[in-house]
């Protein structure tokens, strides 16, 4: 976590150490005017210390990617639960079945969309702006885990000191890649399953379907549950949406990135000359790619619709008896 820059009455020291010296404190703000473009401290109580946690570019993805589960997951369910009365309520509510089957894929178009640019965008911070992988989880977050559990179970004293992302966010945010690449993948072959036989045995299809709707009860329930109380309920955290978090909730909860923040230990990112030669290199590249994939999907999306248009059922014909005149006697 990186602090903010320095706004009048308000305290922070993003890369060097605590305010109060000087020159430290003037070449940390330059410094985190190179970092976050010069954007301002500012809280819900005046002099409160902030932490600049997300970006304005990683919040819009949060909800882009909030907005486009909370559609697939409303439509997507009552398909998989049809049998249920209010399933079928929720679909007759929204205009029928082949209407929310549109409405799910157009969800889903969204999803993949901002996969491809999350993907792209955090090649742009760790390549072009050398931003640290403090997302890859290793042995401390399994340590910092088994602390934690001995603190909830009162065996030892002290919470343990977590780092810019603890081991609950990297668990989290690593179940969701692994959910997306599956729905992706399982949703590929649902949406075209013609073309998917053409390469792939007929089989599957049912285990696509099956696979497709177990990981969405997983995601739905990991929401509503590990989720909703880490986030929400334990202590409800508004970093998400307003890019912040204030000292008392970084010692809390990232409290080893904090001393690193205040003894001056946050490696800094790359110099305007090296990220210009990189952007030169990447921007380019990774733009290609991301157009090409991006039409890519509107292909494979759109050249099949044998899921969204619902086969009548053909009504049985009747069996016409047969009449067979009655020979006339002489």
């Amino acid at each position: 976590m990186t602090a903010s820059a320095n706004s009048p009455g308000k305290q922070g020291a993003p890369n060097g150490g605590a305010a109060g010296s000087g020159a430290a404190g003037s070449g940390a703000e330059r410094m985190d005017e190179k970092v976050h473009g010069g954007q301002s401290s500012h809280g819900e109580h005046e002099g409160e210390q902030q932490f600049l946690r997300f970006p304005l570019p990683d919040r819009i993805e949060h909800i882009i990617t909030m907005f486009s589960f909370i559609v697939l997951a409303s439509t997507g369910l009552p398909q998989m639960f049809f049998e249920w009365a209010p399933a079928r309520s929720v679909i007759g509510l929204v205009g029928g079945i082949e209407t929310v089957r549109t409405i799910h894929r157009w969800a889903a178009l969204v999803l993949i969309l901002g996969s491809i640019w999350h993907i792209a965008a955090m090649g742009y911070k760790i390549y072009v702006q050398g931003v640290r992988l403090e997302m890859l989880p290793g042995w401390n977050d399994v340590k910092e885990a088994v602390h934690q559990l001995a603190y909830n179970f009162r065996l030892v004293k002290d919470r343990p000191k977590m780092g810019k992302y603890n081991f609950t966010e990297k668990a989290e945010y690593w179940a969701l890649i692994w959910g997306t690449v599956v729905m992706m993948v399982t949703g590929y072959m649902l949406w075209n399953p013609i073309a998917t036989t053409n390469f792939l045995p007929g089989q599957v299809i049912p285990i696509a379907l099956t696979a497709h709707g177990l990981e969405a009860v997983l995601a739905v329930l990991s929401i509503l549950t590990w989720h909703m109380y880490h986030v929400h309920l334990r202590r409800f955290n508004k970093s998400m949406f307003s890019g912040y978090l204030s000292r008392e909730e970084m010692e809390h909860e990232h409290a080893r990135e904090l001393e690193k923040i205040e003894k001056g230990l946050i490696p800094p990112l790359a110099g305007d000359e090296l990220r210009r030669r990189r952007a030169r290199l990447y921007v380019p590249v990774a733009g290609a790619i991301t157009v090409f994939l991006f039409l890519a999907t509107f292909y494979f999306l759109t050249f099949e619709e044998t899921a969204i248009i619902t086969v009548p059922t053909p009504e049985p014909e009747l069996a016409q008896p047969l009449i067979s005149e009655t020979p006339q006697t002489p």
